[in-house]
């Protein structure tokens, strides 16, 4: 089984996201089902059909998010000391124009290119891993092969992550 790394912040939007599957969201829906079956008819009433619709599609989601909890593996990047890039890192990047970019290395389940965090499988994200402060990087982007120097490495506090509705305390 592959492990898939994740920050604490992104591991806690999972569970969080989980627990509201199955606390809040999923009972809201079996009421309204029950209400709809109650109306009678069910093949022509929307709200049924609909509600049907929307269980599936979150016992689907809890199926996902389950699976994702027993492959993923939590790392603490405040702890991290090092020189070169490994997951967690906070990277500056500049490319052949001199435009300068900084990204966060985090797991794939939290990814934000507006909050600048890639995933540090995808494809910048693995052209990073190892590489230190002067280091060139190649790496194929959508619009083609793209070279970057390596600026500046830092480890620093996580990106809190917040989502909809139960993220909200």
């Amino acid at each position: 089984m592959s492990r898939n790394y994740i920050t604490a912040n992104g591991l806690l939007r999972i569970q969080r996201e989980l627990h509201w599957l199955q606390t809040v969201e999923r009972p809201k829906i079996t009421r309204e089902v029950g209400e709809a079956a109650a109306m009678g008819d069910r093949s022509e009433n929307a709200e049924y059909i609909y509600g049907k619709k929307r269980l599936r599609q979150i016992d689907g989601r809890m199926r996902y998010l389950m699976s994702c909890l027993n492959k993923i593996e939590p790392i603490e990047i405040g702890l991290i000391r090092a020189d070169k890039v490994l997951f967690g890192a906070t990277v500056t990047v500049e490319d052949e124009e001199g435009v300068a970019k900084t990204w966060r290395i985090y797991g794939e389940h939290e990814v934000d290119v507006d909050k600048g965090i890639l995933s540090w499988i995808s494809p910048l994200g693995r052209a990073l891993m190892g590489k230190q402060v002067g280091d060139g990087v190649r790496f194929k982007a959508p619009s083609g092969w793209r070279e970057l120097e390596v600026m500046d490495l830092r480890y620093e506090g996580q990106v809190e992550l917040l989502t909809p509705e139960y993220d909200r305390d």
